[in-house]
């Protein structure tokens, strides 16, 4: 009974174990190259500022599904609404949900792209797809080549990158090493526009080293420049008109992310765009869906689910019962059955043969020989030495048999080597013989 006890103590820890590990979601580490979606606490996600916003009074909405979707929406009015878009996506982008796109931008609503171009934050790491943000945008971007009589921002030199490898800065030039902390690039107007009422300059976070891109205008197009990064001069946030809609695009794609927000005066730019583009009724849309976030994907409502906890309390009343009465508490004891009659011959044998030198066995296998053997006229002749004489002559044996065993005689009494096999099986043949 006290087996029992026990027993059931430790099941019951090792459930409340379980439990504890299960449904203490906050206590599992975010990767650290976690994609920037709403759901996203970290220091790259959007959440901050979408709850920012639905704070203030504005509607919010995470899509979690492609862009062929939008226009049937009944939660949204068909226009006045702002989608907040980041690149690289993590889900490619379909030809349906271009054209899509297309049709709702023209009928008055507003696209803002978040391309980490300038900037370089730790999920951008992937590569940058170029073909995604062209389809969006209808821009090309070029990036440029530093010549040599370029000259990086020192405040981008004095980041030292991770380790202190004397090669490490080097290595961070090149693109490819983590910084110790992350570059800043600043962001300011070209000149004034509602965009940028009240913004004097945006801080945008690299957590690796900053690049410059251009972009290319489509001979059939038309984009403006509204702002430029002040470290190195190129255009960081363009505007252009679809239709009745507009698309702005930002080379910045941490602009808004938690950590950049109350950084300078990232949120008033937000508020800018935010009251520029979206009506009283409309809302602010986060694209969830092409960063890996779908609609299948709904932690909250998980856990909301009361058949989760059905489930799991038929599974542990099951586990419990079977522990307590399905399981042996102690291992049956093993009886070593005797060893039989040739397993002790077969482990005598290797002993002694591992020990007994070969012409010594020979002498000892003769003797015994010798001994078997029953002469009619001396009884006791196998007492006085090896019968030679009447071997050779009795006439059941062959000559030549006699002959080899003398030969192996003789070799084992002048300690040469004899072959142990053989000479049994000769002699058994041998007594077999003289017993016909």
């Amino acid at each position: 009974m006290h087996e029992r006890r026990t027993t059931l103590a430790l099941a019951l820890g090792a459930l409340l174990l379980f439990a504890s590990l299960f449904m203490n979601r906050e206590a599992v580490e975010r990767p650290v190259e976690a994609p920037p979606t709403t759901l996203e606490r970290g220091g790259d996600g959007l959440a901050g500022a979408a709850a920012w916003l639905q704070g203030e009074g504005i509607h919010t909405v995470s899509v979690r599904e492609r862009f062929d979707a939008l226009a049937l929406r009944r939660d949204v009015p068909s226009r006045g609404n702002l989608l907040i878009v980041t690149t690289p996506m993590v889900t490619g982008l379909r030809g349906s949900e271009v054209q899509a796109l297309d049709r709702w931008l023209r009928v008055g609503n507003t696209l803002l792209v978040l391309a980490a171009l300038s900037d370089r934050p730790a999920w951008a790491t992937v590569g940058f797809v170029n073909g995604d943000l062209r389809l969006l945008t209808g821009l090309d971007f070029v990036l440029r080549k530093r010549q040599p009589g370029d000259r990086w921002p020192s405040a981008w030199l004095g980041r030292t990158p991770r380790g202190q490898d004397p090669g490490a800065r080097s290595a961070a030039l090149a693109g490819w090493l983590k910084l110790a902390e992350p570059v800043r690039s600043t962001l300011v107007a070209n000149r004034p526009h509602p965009y940028l009422d009240g913004v004097t300059a945006a801080v945008a976070l690299s957590d690796y080293l900053p690049q410059v891109w251009d972009v290319t205008v489509p001979r059939a197009g038309f984009v403006l420049s509204l702002a430029r990064q002040r470290e190195m001069g190129a255009g960081v946030l363009w505007i252009r008109a679809v239709g009745s809609g507009t698309i702005i695009v930002s080379a910045f794609g941490s602009l808004f992310s938690n950590r950049a927000l109350g950084l300078a005066d990232n949120a008033r730019l937000l508020a800018n765009i935010v009251h520029s583009s979206v009506t009283a009724t409309g809302a602010v849309l986060f694209d969830d869906e092409h960063q890996g976030l779908g609609i299948a994907y709904d932690p909250a409502k998980f856990y909301r689910d009361p058949r989760l906890y059905v489930t799991l309390g038929v599974l542990g009343a099951m586990w419990l019962l079977w522990v307590l009465g399905g399981t042996r508490l102690r291992v049956p004891r093993l009886r070593a059955s005797a060893p039989r009659e040739v397993e002790l011959v077969r482990a005598t044998g290797g002993f002694l043969a591992r020990v007994l030198r070969t012409p010594v066995a020979a002498r000892r296998m003769f003797d015994h020989f010798f001994r078997r053997l029953r002469l009619p006229s001396h009884p006791d002749a196998a007492t006085m030495g090896p019968p030679w004489e009447w071997l050779e002559h009795h006439p059941r044996l062959l000559r030549a048999d006699v002959r080899q065993l003398r030969e192996w005689y003789a070799d084992a009494y002048s300690d040469r080597r004899v072959p142990l096999a053989r000479l049994q099986n000769l002699m058994v043949r041998t007594e077999r013989q003289l017993t016909a």
